[in-house]
């Protein structure tokens, strides 16, 4: 039990009475961070949440984007860390299966999954041992459903040894008439049971999330994570699908941490109804189940309908015809209560606003304080440092990941794994461009600068492929809360994202808070991993790679001096010290907005390639390019537009946000850069089969040697 004296004596207040064991557990449950988000939600309100183009909001299983007249998409953000840190494949899996039954909810079909992964360094066996097994897991999960993985992010850093963090983002689409919501709004309706049936797995795993790792977690806390059944779930989407085509359904919800004490506690609450439960009616998997186990089982691949009681006996045909399980296991009621019933006797009576609603905690926050600027370094020569960095397992390719995900399943895959976000295609028009990203040392030193780097990061990367950005979703992970410098850090963090996603009109819809994320002192960097939304026009896709000789390279932005915080310090000189760049924040919306207005004005495809500048800098988004294209440039660095004089590897490495590469055919760049009124100037042109950069000389066979072959060097 993880409630406190406190929380006890609150509960008491409310009772007029001693809780009975079984309701001290559901309590505790429903108390803990990982359900009740008792220590965030008082910082989450600074997000936006509304926008012109947002259907819904935080406060359900997902929010909703009007992306054409006809569809909306649903999209959440869900973690997966302690699970994955125990039994990686397994915690990846359910992690997986969680957020599809987050958008399978709202009535939609799921049409793509990212993972934003960190972990240890692969020089450490266990690391490489969790990286393994995690993509294992998404990749035979998301596999065997038919739900394409289209993108993501891998992070190697020595903060996430002993607790490595799964983040899953999930989109799904659905027809804007047909979308569901997490309620239970008529008295008489029903609880209809779906899926998998319950079993002893997973109890205590919300409670499990909301605490510290330790030396001893990973035998102790081993039961607390769920089993994962793919194959179940495949029938649940596939049974799902038709009850929402043939009933008129009422609400749906997944059951997912705290089991059907969460799911139904919050399906009566958001309604403002109670319910009734009778355990007889919950099918089991094992025998001799106690209520205390059935309430707060956590098994998988389960949902609840909420249904007109007329409408049970077609549900149950369907469910029959898929060859899943199904259960009316209770009734929408009058009143505000949650009763569950055992053989017709009352064996716990709780406010379903109690369970559904805890009060928020408002814990102590104090400052970290500013990192202070770092003494210079001395730096390698450009052509070492540039093999070094494109090889770091942080920045090589990630074929070995994306290559066991079936991306190209449902064939919406439009631009697939590999270049700045991932593009689907929705109709014959209209297509999505998705991306998540972090960075967690940014974060680190300056958690308002990291949250909104962060941000302004992902959406680069949606502008990059000719998107609007359009909303963001987020997995904030974290350490202790109870920290009142880790609080003070996820603040800062949430203010930085909030000045961004204001700024583009892309409000947060949707998340997920991890705190805790620490064995035995042991912190993680903060990492806000942000997925972002984005909306194009078939015809305006761009990609990254250089396409032909001859065409010409503007950099869109100035280049200021800072490689503090930078992929190149941690890499080349084992930093992670100093200050972190910052988010000039018109200079980024502007900059975006003239790459938008270029590429929607390009009906002539005169803009050949498009590629934002992050980790590595300028001279690691020339390579990318370079690389995905197989052809070469000439780099002359006298061009680049920078703030005040600074060294070759500073300029090369520099991290500073808003910047873009993007290519032009060699006839239009003088009509081209007339149309910008932003910082640019053609810095190069693509031509034979090396990176030159002012007098270092690359082939682009050595690149691919370096980029290619980076991971397989550790990895089976």
């Amino acid at each position: 039990m993880t409630l406190t004296d406190s929380e006890k004596e609150y509960i008491r207040g409310i009772l007029k009475r001693e809780m009975n064991p079984l309701e001290e557990g559901m309590l505790d449950v429903m108390f803990s961070e990982h359900c009740s988000y008792k220590s965030s939600r008082p910082i989450l309100r600074l997000f936006p949440t509304e926008g012109k183009n947002i259907i819904l909001g935080p406060g359900d299983d997902a929010g909703l984007v009007s992306i054409t007249d006809k569809y909306a998409l649903a999209v959440g953000m869900e973690s997966h860390n302690h699970p994955s840190a125990i039994e990686p494949y397994g915690g990846a899996g359910t992690g997986v299966g969680g957020i599809l039954r987050d958008i399978i909810s709202m009535g939609a079909m799921p049409i793509a999954i990212l993972d934003s992964l960190r972990f240890g360094p692969l020089e450490d066996q266990k690391s490489r041992y969790l990286f393994e097994h995690v993509v294992d897991g998404i990749s035979d999960y998301g596999n065997r459903v038919g739900i394409p993985t289209v993108g993501g992010e891998v992070e190697f850093d020595e903060s996430f040894r002993t607790n490595p963090l799964v983040n899953v983002m999930c989109a799904g689409l659905v027809e804007k008439d047909k979308v569901v919501r997490s309620a239970a709004p008529n008295t008489g309706d029903v609880f209809f049971l779906m899926g998998g049936a319950t079993g002893r797995d997973g109890i205590h795993g919300v409670t499990f999330a909301s605490e510290e790792l330790t030396s001893d977690s990973e035998a102790e806390d081993r039961p607390a994570v769920q089993v994962a059944d793919p194959f179940t779930k495949k029938k649940v989407l596939e049974a799902s699908l038709e009850i929402y085509e043939k009933i008129k359904v009422t609400g749906c919800k997944d059951l997912g941490g705290g089991g059907l004490t969460c799911c139904v506690s919050e399906l009566a609450d958001s309604s403002e109804n109670g319910a009734i439960v009778d355990l007889n009616n919950i099918p089991l998997r094992e025998e001799n189940m106690t209520p205390y186990e059935i309430m707060l089982s956590e098994s998988q691949e389960r949902m609840i309908f909420v249904l007109n009681p007329d409408d049970v006996k077609l549900a149950h045909e369907i469910c029959k015809k898929h060859e899943i399980i199904s259960s009316v296991i209770g009734t929408v009621t009058d009143g505000n209560n949650m009763i569950i019933e055992d053989n017709g006797k009352l064996i716990a009576d709780l406010p379903t606003i109690l369970l559904a609603d805890p009060p928020s905690l408002n814990r102590e926050i104090t400052p970290i304080e500013p990192q202070k600027a770092l003494t210079k370094v001395e730096d390698p020569d450009i052509k070492e440092s540039l093999l070094k960095l494109i090889s770091s397992p942080n920045l090589a390719s990630k074929k070995w990941v994306y290559k066991q995900y079936d991306h190209e399943v449902q064939i919406r895959t439009a631009v697939k794994p590999g270049d700045d976000a991932a593009v689907l295609k929705i109709d014959d028009e209209v297509a999505i461009a998705l991306s998540t990203d972090s960075n967690t040392i940014h974060t680190k030193l300056s958690p308002f600068d990291g949250g909104a780097g962060s941000v302004a990061e992902s959406i680069r990367n949606v502008v990059s492929m000719g998107a609007t950005p359009y909303a963001v979703v987020d997995c904030l992970n974290f350490g202790n809360p109870e920290n009142p410098n880790i609080l003070w850090q996820f603040r800062e963090c949430i203010k930085g994202m909030s000045m961004v996603s204001e700024k583009f009109e892309a409000p947060v819809i949707s998340g997920n808070v991890s705190f805790y994320n620490e064995t035995e002192g042991i912190k993680i960097n903060p990492t806000p991993a942000v997925g972002v939304i984005g909306v194009e026009k078939l015809e305006n896709i761009r990609t990254m790679d250089f396409k032909e000789d001859s065409d010409q390279i503007i950099l869109i932005g100035k280049t200021y001096d800072e490689i503090e915080g930078s992929e190149y310090h941690r890499t080349i000189h084992n930093i992670q010290e100093g200050q972190a760049p910052k988010v000039r924040i018109d200079e980024e919306f502007n900059n975006a907005q003239t790459v938008l207005n270029l590429i929607s004005n390009d009906s002539d495809k005169n803009i050949t390639a498009v590629h934002d500048c992050s980790a590595g800098g300028i001279a690691i988004a020339l390579a990318e390019m370079a690389l995905s294209g197989n052809i070469g440039a000439e780099i002359d660095t006298s061009k680049i537009i920078k703030d005040g004089d600074m060294s070759l590897n500073n300029l090369l490495y520099s991290e500073s946000h808003g910047r873009y590469i993007i290519t032009v055919k060699k006839d239009v760049i003088e009509d081209i850069l007339d149309n910008i009124d932003v910082p640019a100037t053609c810095i190069g042109e693509v031509k034979g089969k090396s990176l030159i950069i002012d007098d270092v000389n690359i082939n682009i066979d050595t690149l691919n040697d370096n980029y290619n072959n980076s991971l397989e060097k550790y990895m089976p």
